[in-house]
């Protein structure tokens, strides 16, 4: 079983490929497994060091149970124990939680992605209950905790984690935007026992605060500026992890639009070409064309910064 420490660097939010035809409400086999085995061989072997599907950007909720079971299976073989690999099992009650885990282990994947039940909002009570049950029922599949307060309609204190923290195979946490002083807070109850993901635009000066790594789903337009910046960091390059913060977070100025976020993301990684992770899924049909070219103009962005950084992070020594 995986343990905290093997956990770090870049781990990669992966898309659920989709075939020409997922935008098709009738459609019921989705998944373009050719493209997914080719898309995570490829971001393999440029560099990443975790890969996790089925979040909120890897369409969990737009997938049907057999999708699920062929997604599992395909990035299992996919990823060959090559690097860890986290399959997501979110779900909107904790029984279907507890049977996509069967599947993700009978697969043979390293871990589970598992965010708190969501369809009406949990207690604190109830969601350090929920991941103690399932820690107890899967004692040989590690578990990442997968949070997301926006979506999942809980947030996790700090303190919930002298609990939390306890569970032997709770060993990582993929953590959506806490303030630095809840984040120190957090690593002074956790010393090591979860490996706690931030997003990549956090990961300066996250890192030096305990952060083992960071989370990209623009990574899969290409990998190389999340990987120099992760080197970066490695290498106590401060000036350029500054540099690379500031320029990966522009693509996310603005407030949110929950409606588009994650969604529009996977459009731009389908016209930044780097992989193709297929066309949205009901009930994401109707793009409108101000998020269309916003994506587009997204691409071509992040398509300057890999032909900056991509020699850089070839020539950088292995440093995650």
């Amino acid at each position: 079983m995986l343990t905290a420490r093997d956990l770090h660097g870049v781990m990669a939010m992966m898309p659920a490929f989709a075939t020409p035809n997922a935008a098709d409400i009738r459609a019921t086999d989705t998944i373009a497994v050719d493209n997914l085995k080719a898309a995570v061989d490829r971001i393999i072997r440029d560099g990443i060091n975790v890969i996790a599907t089925t979040g909120s950007f890897g369409e969990f909720h737009t997938l049907l149970w057999e999708e699920f079971v062929t997604l599992t299976h395909a990035t299992v073989e996919a990823v060959n124990k090559r690097v860890p690999l986290f399959i997501g099992c979110t779900a909107l009650n904790s029984r279907e939680a507890v049977r996509k885990m069967a599947v993700a282990r009978d697969a043979g994947a390293d871990g589970v992605l598992v965010g708190v039940p969501f369809y009406f909002p949990s207690t604190v009570d109830n969601a350090v209950r929920f991941y103690e049950e399932i820690a107890e029922l899967f004692p040989t599949l590690s578990i990442m905790i997968y949070h997301n307060p926006d979506l999942h309609r809980v947030l996790l204190p700090v303190e919930a984690f002298r609990q939390l923290s306890a569970l032997r195979n709770v060993i990582g946490m993929k953590d959506s935007h806490r303030t630095t002083r809840s984040f120190l807070e957090l690593q002074r109850i956790i010393q090591g026992k979860i490996s706690v993901f931030v997003i990549a635009g956090q990961y300066y000066p996250y890192a030096e605060l305990g952060a083992a790594g960071c989370w990209s789903y623009d990574c899969w337009m290409g990998p190389w500026p999340v990987l120099r910046l992760r080197d970066a960091i490695a290498q106590g390059d401060v000036a350029t992890a500054k540099q690379i913060i500031c320029e990966i977070t522009t693509v996310h100025e603005g407030p949110p639009n929950l409606q588009w976020r994650e969604t529009a993301a996977k459009l731009a990684i389908r016209y930044a070409g780097y992989c193709d992770p297929g066309p949205l899924r009901p009930p994401f049909v109707v793009i409108p064309p101000e998020v269309e070219e916003r994506a587009r103009a997204r691409a071509r962005y992040w398509n300057e910064l890999c032909a900056k950084y991509r020699p850089q992070a070839a020539a950088a020594p292995a440093t995650a």
